[in-house]
């Protein structure tokens, strides 16, 4: 999550962005989450009137602040539940980055190699599937594997708008025997 703050006191934007954090804090820790699945990056402070370019002549607030924080959780529900909430938090005054691209939630597949023995195992059940049905059309009669090897093993989001499901991809080559 990131959200903003503005002020023309330096010192006041660091007390509001202050608040926030444990306004922020206290509604993730009220919803489950422990203190060490929630960190805060240190505020970005932009001062406009220092920019070289950009024009900001027309802005109320000398100061912007941006602040970044955290939820690394393995529990994806939590997650999702506490993400469709934030409006709560904007009626206290938290003013979030909507679609910000590094605020944006992600989602990490770290199982690959609890998953990836049962993936391999039914990879080479459908490649002698394949292999038969060869060797059937061809005449030919299916031998022994001749070669196997693993390739590269894959994570996507299942699409744009589940992030959160995944799709795991292994990529085995499988040669077998064909005898007549």
């Amino acid at each position: 999550m990131q959200f903003t703050e503005a002020n023309n006191d330096l010192p006041k934007i660091y007390v509001l962005v202050d608040e926030r954090i444990v306004t922020i804090r206290s509604f993730l820790l009220d919803d489950g989450f422990s203190s060490d699945e929630i960190s805060f990056s240190a505020p970005a402070i932009t001062d406009k009137s220092a920019q070289q370019y950009g024009n900001n002549v027309g802005s109320p607030f000398r100061y912007s602040a941006e602040q970044t924080v955290t939820v690394y959780s393995e529990n994806i529900d939590k997650v999702r539940e506490v993400s469709r909430q934030l409006s709560d938090l904007g009626k206290k005054g938290i003013a979030f980055n909507g679609n910000h691209y590094q605020a944006q939630t992600e989602y990490f597949f770290t199982k690959l190699n609890q998953v990836k023995p049962a993936m391999i195992e039914e990879a080479t059940r459908q490649a002698r599937a394949v292999a038969e049905k060869f060797a059937e059309d061809s005449e030919r009669m299916l031998g022994k594997i001749k070669r196997a090897s693993q390739g590269e093993s894959s994570i996507s989001d299942r699409d744009k708008d589940n992030p959160h499901i995944k799709k795991v991809r292994v990529v085995s080559t499988v040669e077998y025997y064909l005898y007549d």
